[in-house]
């Protein structure tokens, strides 16, 4: 198993999906490709595969609404050095802040839309 890197600057770092049911989200993940998974409550859990070595994740499970799942699908997040600075990016080159930026276990984040109406999010360790 290979250490997964994270943490590079205005990169794509993790990779959200939604689930209607993230018992039956885990089951299926776990038998289809054998990923292990990181619970972080009933409405969450970190994707751990292959390439990953614990506490490094790919991504996570996150429990959603079919309607919200019909809008969005899976979710992108940046890593930032500086998420202040990138706020103020996104917001300059003409993004809409439609969340955060708040705080999480891990750092902090915020999601914006890009000018297509394209939902993504940025986080930073700080």
């Amino acid at each position: 198993m290979s250490q997964h890197t994270h943490g590079i600057h205005h990169t794509v770092d993790y990779l959200e999906l939604p689930a209607t049911d993230l018992a039956a989200a885990q089951a299926f993940y776990a038998a289809a490709f054998g990923w292990e998974f990181v619970p972080y409550g009933p409405a969450y859990a970190g994707i751990r595969t292959a390439a990953e070595q614990a506490p490094a994740e790919a991504g996570g499970l996150r429990l959603a609404e079919e309607a919200e799942i019909a809008r969005g699908g899976p979710f992108v997040l940046l890593y930032s050095d500086d998420l202040d600075a990138t706020l103020a990016a996104v917001t300059s080159a003409g993004g809409q802040v439609v969340n955060g930026p708040y705080e999480f276990p891990g750092g902090r984040r915020f999601h914006f839309l890009d000018p297509s109406g394209n939902e993504l999010g940025v986080w930073s360790t700080s």
